[in-house]
């Protein structure tokens, strides 16, 4: 199928004759003829020398003109009278011909038709790469990971499909569930170089390594688009895609805008060639093989942007590690030391796992109010530069891990597993997700004391276990909050309905008053006179404590607190104080 061509003056002239009748059928219009009063005379239009395609016609389509620009000095203007002439005479042109003429179709259309049929009849076309120009982001890894969230073993399935080729494996991932073009982060340097090309009356093409379905659903939500090409049963890509753009505009037959170094052989080809986010190895070698080449603007990822992505301000999470070292009142060199290697290992492997989780997460967090600005999700930082970055952040964490001991190897691999469990599987899981929420910061207690080399309290690990699944079901009584106070449908990635609002808040309540009990147990036990030289000042903590939960809990019924209720203690003052409070009271106990 061909998609629809303009005509234009300076490319009618290499046209045949009936290209040239189908054009002054359908597309007769002031650019392709010179303008004509009713005044004008078929001898006299042309008295300058003009070599308007007029002139190229056979002599009964001639005969046409002639006649259409006699009848003008009585009915009106000439143009009109032509297309009305045409509708009638359409019998010059050959029968045999007729059934090549090209029917106009709709705004974006697949562009897969003989060269002989890819006649350029408009100004030169302007095609867009989609994948990092168009679009910041990767369909592939989107789409990937998409069906990972969902089915974790079809991950056989990839390798099995991209062992017949990548083709192959675009295929099985074409028809995602959750994917809306709407979301996408379209990049606002490219569309307005799209715009301004449509204003000059120049057809737009999208060209693309991705799947057709993909592509079609893109050109087809924007409308930007003539038509497009894409990946099918071939890999649309380097010299398959410049193959197939030179066949239908010709050598140096239109303009494209790219972004990777498989696009060097497209440029080659284009007559202007526009690059974006490219590499300085990949703009050095474009430079040296186009002369007419334009960069567009782009704003890079700075330290700033990659700290928000490894989730940096979480780090302080981490400093659970210290709480078994504290109790036990070891400051030793070694211990801290210790203790110290344990807050860097954890901390590696969860930036790690955050940036596995965003990339699973990427729809969601596009439809979230303030997830959204995620730097993955908002095309800061391109998918294939975090996807690389995971391994590595994993392989300094196990390295950091096996210079404390072996058994905290051991402790960090199984925080990975449950972390990545996480990301998977539990937290689309009622209850399960929280209970692995609190699972996760107890584990940094445990890691903590196996890095000092002591046996962790029981007493400990069940009050941590309580708090902390008490801030995990404040985390999801808020999230329930935004969703009904915004009016939005229930999650499809939470196991949580709107419904379910009062009976979290609930448990989050009950689980808080919980974790008090355990502390005041804790205070008047035997291992806390064993351990604290003034064990009565813990229990002057243990009512700020009450305080904190009750007005966290307060905070979150009325809307006012962030998402990730360990985050807002960390940023609010009132929270800072009074935890600071409660530490200071626990350590004069000491």
């Amino acid at each position: 199928m061909m998609a629809e061509i303009s005509p234009s003056r300076e490319n009618l002239a290499g046209a045949n004759t009936a290209t040239v009748a189908w054009s002054a059928d359908y597309n007769l219009s002031e650019n392709v003829l010179p303008a004509a009063s009713k005044n004008s005379t078929f001898d006299n239009l042309f008295a300058d020398g003009s070599t308007s395609p007029i002139l190229m016609m056979e002599p009964n389509c001639l005969a046409v003109v002639r006649r259409a620009f006699t009848v003008s000095k009585h009915k009106g203007n000439p143009l009109n009278e032509l297309h009305h002439e045409f509708q009638l005479r359409r019998d010059f042109l050959p029968r045999a011909e007729e059934d090549k003429w090209p029917q106009p179709g709709p705004a974006a259309l697949p562009v897969d038709s003989p060269p002989d049929l890819q006649i350029s009849l408009s100004p030169r076309p302007l095609v867009v790469d989609l994948d990092g120009t168009l679009v910041r982001s990767d369909l592939l890894i989107e789409t990937a990971f998409s069906e990972l969230s969902r089915r974790p073993l079809s991950i056989v399935d990839f390798v099995r499909s991209l062992s017949a080729g990548k083709a192959c494996l675009k295929h099985h991932l074409s028809q995602p569930e959750d994917f809306d073009p709407a979301i996408l982060p379209y990049d606002a340097e490219v569309l307005k170089v799209i715009k301004a090309a449509r204003e000059e009356g120049r057809s737009v093409y999208l060209a693309s390594a991705s799947h057709e379905r993909l592509v079609c659903t893109v050109a087809d939500h924007l409308g930007l688009f003539t038509g497009w090409f894409a990946t099918n049963e071939t890999n649309c890509v380097a010299e398959v895609k410049a193959a197939k753009l030179v066949a239908a505009f010709g050598e140096g037959g239109f303009d494209y805008i790219g972004n990777d170094p498989a696009d060097l052989s497209v440029w080659r080809h284009a007559a202007k060639s526009y690059a974006i986010r490219t590499s300085a190895a990949v703009a050095r070698e474009l430079s040296r093989q186009c002369d007419n080449v334009e960069h567009l603007r782009h704003d890079k990822p700075t330290w700033r942007i990659w700290a928000r992505s490894l989730r940096v301000h979480q780090y302080v999470k981490n400093g659970l590690v210290f709480i078994p070292l504290l109790t036990n009142q070891l400051f030793d060199l070694h211990s801290l030391a210790n203790a110290g290697l344990a807050l860097v290992a954890f901390s590696l492997c969860a930036s790690g796992v955050y940036l596995l989780n965003d990339l699973i997460d990427l729809q969601d967090d596009r439809r979230h109010k303030t997830k959204c600005r995620r730097p993955l999700a908002c095309g800061e930082i391109p998918l294939l530069h975090a996807l690389l970055a995971i391994p590595i952040l994993l392989f300094l964490s196990l390295t950091v891990a096996a210079m404390v001991s072996p058994v905290f190897v051991l402790v960090l691999a199984g925080y990975f597993a449950l972390t990545t469990a996480y990301s998977f599987f539990l937290k689309r899981k009622m209850i399960l997700d929280v209970v692995a929420l609190a699972s996760l910061y107890t584990t940094r207690v445990i890691g903590g004391a196996v890095a000092v080399s002591v046996w962790p309290s029981p007493w400990l690990l069940a009050f941590m276990m309580s708090w902390f699944l008490s801030l995990a079901l404040v985390k999801r009584y808020t999230e329930l909050i935004s969703r009904r106070a915004a009016h939005l449908p229930d999650s499809r990635s939470r196991d949580y309905r709107k419904a379910d609002i009062g009976m979290v808040g609930a448990l989050a309540a009950g689980a808080g008053m919980n974790a008090l009990t355990l502390f005041a147990l804790y205070a008047a036990s035997d291992s806390a006179q064993d351990i604290y030289a003034r064990p009565a000042m813990l229990w002057l903590a243990g009512p700020i404590l009450a305080c904190w939960i009750a007005r966290i809990l307060m905070l979150a019924h009325r809307g006012q607190m962030h998402d990730d209720p360990v985050v807002f203690a960390i940023k609010d003052k009132v929270s800072l104080a009074t935890l600071g409070i409660a530490g200071v009271l626990v350590i004069a106990a000491m």
